[in-house]
């Protein structure tokens, strides 16, 4: 997929970023910031009601809460995350530590690994949470929050596991990545230099 095709909607607050590919939004955020949201989807020529398709790249409220938004939507996440999106009060979502809760517990599709959307491959990757994923179409990495630009990685204190991270990033270490769309922070054009200064950290 060209790079131009994959629209990177940056976070506001504390929402993820999101990424608009056709008529597929990648993460929709913490969902406090519905107009802000909209109004970046209508820039880009799409209506709310046009998002066929959500994908969650895990089941942190930062990235899911937006999700309510697009009732016609299906929802898609990673089988171990969906458990957690499911349920009402789930630590695993990570909201209570931040105020907040889970809005909207649908999930139309459980992911798994190799699993194919669009022009991208599913890859499990826990670490930052059990059933955390990211999009791979040969060239660029849809990251969520395993691994960002400049070499960072996702925080493992709330709910994930240091070792499980390490073995993430070392299997995303062996792909040729161009670009990373991080679920927060900048979009990375060093991709595989930014992963291998990723898994220094460990």
């Amino acid at each position: 997929m060209n790079s131009e095709d994959i629209i990177w909607i940056p976070g506001y607050n504390l929402d993820s970023n999101c990424y608009l590919i056709d008529d597929m939004l990648v993460d929709t955020g913490a969902g406090d910031n519905k107009e802000y949201l909209f109004s970046k989807l209508k820039e880009h020529g799409v209506n709310p009601e046009d998002i066929k398709l959500i994908v969650n790249t895990h089941c942190h409220f930062d990235h899911v809460n937006g999700n309510c938004f697009f009732p016609n939507a299906k929802i898609a996440i990673h089988k171990i995350d969906a458990i957690a999106l499911r349920e009402e009060g789930n630590p695993d979502t990570v909201a209570s530590h931040f105020g907040s809760k889970i809005n909207c517990h649908k999930v139309d599709i459980e992911l798994e690994e190799g699993d194919k959307i669009k022009d991208f491959e599913v890859i499990h990757t826990p670490g930052h949470s059990k059933g955390a994923i990211c999009l791979w179409d040969g060239e660029n990495l849809i990251s969520g929050d395993t691994v960002f630009g400049q070499g960072g990685v996702g925080r493992t204190d709330i709910g994930g596991s240091w070792s499980d991270l390490k073995e993430s990033v070392e299997k995303l270490k062996k792909l040729d990545v161009k670009t990373i769309y991080p679920g927060h922070g900048m979009i990375d054009n060093n991709g595989k230099k930014s992963i291998e200064m990723s898994y220094s950290h460990f």
